[in-house]
Parts: C-alpha cells; sequence; structure tokens
C-alpha cells in the first residue's frame, strides 16, 4: 500500500465512499447526475435573476445535469466600501424564493454571519459559506443547526489558504452542530501574490477526504468551483480574471469526477455589479455546460 505521507486520504476502493448530499429535489453524489450550481454573482435584481437562470434550468434539462440558482443577496467582501452589495437579506431572499418557485429549482446563497443563517434557511435550500469565512465556528455551528432544523444542506467552500485534509475540521464542526447534508467546494489556492491554482492533486485527496473518526456518513461530496478558480487576487482596485480559461477548468474537474460544478454567468459580464472580471457571458456558460455533461456521459 503507497504511504499517504500523514495525509487523512482514503483510497477511492475504500469501504468509505462519498455520501449525498441533498438539496431539496437534487440529490448530489457519486451514483447522481452531475450538478450544476450557477446563476449571477450577485442578484441585481429578480428580472436579471430569471433571465440567467431560465436559461441554465433548460440547458441542465436538456443535457441531463441537476441544477441549483445560485446567486448572493449581499456581496459582503468587496474591496472597496463604496463597493455595489446587493438587495440585503430580507429582499434578496424574498426575490430568491420567487425565483426558485418560478423554476422549479433548489436555491442557494451565502451567508455572512451567524444571525443570517436562520431567516436564510427559511426559503434556501442550500446554505453557502464563503472560503475566506470557511473556519468561523459561530458561523458553521449557526448554518448546522439552522440546516439541521430546516432540512436544508450547508456548501462550505475551502478558503484559499487551506489544505484539503483541512476541510475534516470543517466538517466536524458541522458533524457536531447536527448537520450531515454537507458539501465542499474547491475553488482554487493562493499561490504568491495575484494568482490563484487549482492543485489536481489536492482535488483528489478532497474527494477522498476521511472523516471516519467523527461520522459514519463518509467523505462529502465535492464541488468545483469553474469561475472563482480564474480570479487573478489583488490585480487592482477589482479582482481580475481569466474567465478564458474557465472552460478548460470545468472540463478537467468533470474529467477528475467532481460531483457538482458551480459557475457564474451573466448577460453582460462587464456592465456586472460584481466579479464581472470571471463571470461567464451567458451563452458561453450554456456551452460550457453541454461540453461537461458529454465528458460526464463518455465516464458513466
Amino acid at each position: 500500500m503507497a504511504p499517504t505521507h500523514g495525509w487523512a486520504i482514503l483510497s477511492p476502493m475504500t469501504e468509505t465512499s462519498a455520501r449525498t448530499c441533498t438539496v431539496e429535489n437534487v440529490s448530489i453524489g457519486d451514483s447522481h447526475p452531475l450538478a450544476v450550481i450557477a446563476g449571477p454573482c450577485v442578484l441585481e435584481s429578480k428580472e436579471l435573476g430569471l433571465e440567467v437562470g431560465r436559461v441554465l434550468k433548460a440547458t441542465c434539462d436538456e443535457a441531463g445535469l441537476s441544477y441549483v440558482f445560485k446567486a448572493s443577496f449581499d456581496k459582503a467582501n468587496r474591496s472597496s466600501i463604496a463597493s455595489a452589495r446587493g438587495p440585503g437579506l430580507e429582499r434578496g431572499v424574498g426575490w430568491l424564493r420567487e425565483i426558485g418557485e418560478t423554476l422549479g429549482c433548489p436555491v442557494t446563497t451565502d451567508i455572512h454571519t451567524p444571525e443570517q443563517a436562520a431567516p436564510v434557511a427559511e426559503a434556501i435550500h442550500l446554505l453557502q459559506i464563503p472560503a475566506f469565512l470557511c473556519r468561523q465556528t459561530d458561523l458553521l455551528v449557526a448554518a448546522g443547526e439552522a440546516a439541521k432544523a430546516k432540512g436544508r444542506a450547508v456548501n462550505v467552500k475551502k478558503g484559499q489558504f487551506m489544505a484539503p485534509r483541512e476541510m475534516t475540521g470543517v466538517v466536524r464542526k458541522l458533524h457536531e452542530a447536527g448537520c450531515e447534508n454537507v458539501l465542499l467546494t474547491e475553488r482554487g489556492t493562493f499561490f504568491g501574490y495575484h494568482r490563484l491554482v487549482n492543485d489536481f492533486v489536492g482535488l483528489g485527496d478532497l474527494m477522498e477526504l476521511d472523516c471516519s473518526k467523527f461520522t459514519n456518513a463518509g467523505s462529502p461530496p465535492v464541488c468545483f468551483d469553474v469561475t472563482h478558480s480564474t480570479q487573478l487576487p489583488g490585480s487592482g482596485e477589482q479582482t481580475g480574471g481569466r474567465p478564458d480559461r474557465a472552460p478548460l477548468l470545468a472540463r478537467a474537474a468533470v474529467a477528475a469526477g467532481v460531483h457538482a460544478v458551480f459557475i457564474e454567468a451573466h448577460p453582460e459580464p462587464a456592465k456586472a455589479m460584481s466579479d464581472g472580471a470571471t463571470q461567464l457571458p451567458t451563452e458561453v456558460a450554456t456551452d460550457v455546460l453541454r461540453s461537461i455533461a458529454r465528458i460526464r456521459g463518455a465516464m458513466a
């Protein structure tokens, strides 16, 4: 047996396999269709959300992919205090509820403080923890308790500063808060300045994370954040990016066996309120979805 060099990693052939994360009517895991979590970065308006969501969901339905609509009601980690942040908690959650009901799909959004967890869980099926906040115990506990109470799921983005095995601590905190319905997301790792790197060895490690010491449910399924992985942090007043590489990363991640992909899309990224440098034009995003569906089909 090959040495693990201290990594808490399981062989794909061991008895502990990736478990299922259930997001309303979407099941994410080894034996389920590839899931797509996608939408505009920030919820600029209900109309924009519906416009983007309709196109992405129709493409997913046609390609045999599961779909979860994503948009943020608040972007709390902007570079400038003057940056646009979104509609806020009350209005934003109301819009997200309406979008999900209209499209007939689950919805997800990120939360930034423990106080947001319970009201968001009233309407939102997947609570997302931002990468920079993934070690915040109070936030994880609040999200885990709210998810448990309302039958929701929690998606935690791996911090750009963390090794894959360190996410066992995140999963354990959620487990101790009563939440077993968990998804983990890879979104790139810091490499010096102004660069994120996608370590596909680390991606494999994340997919085989050993959480057996505190739960019998197996390794959490893993999502790959396609568009945020193209960011060039600290490259100016606003974060830059290489969205031209998004299709390449999406194809590579699906070929590597991830259970879901995360994509932000906008009709006109240059005019977007947030992450205009990394969001994909909607028509490009649909091309990517068709491409990864073919790759997933070839692996079946």
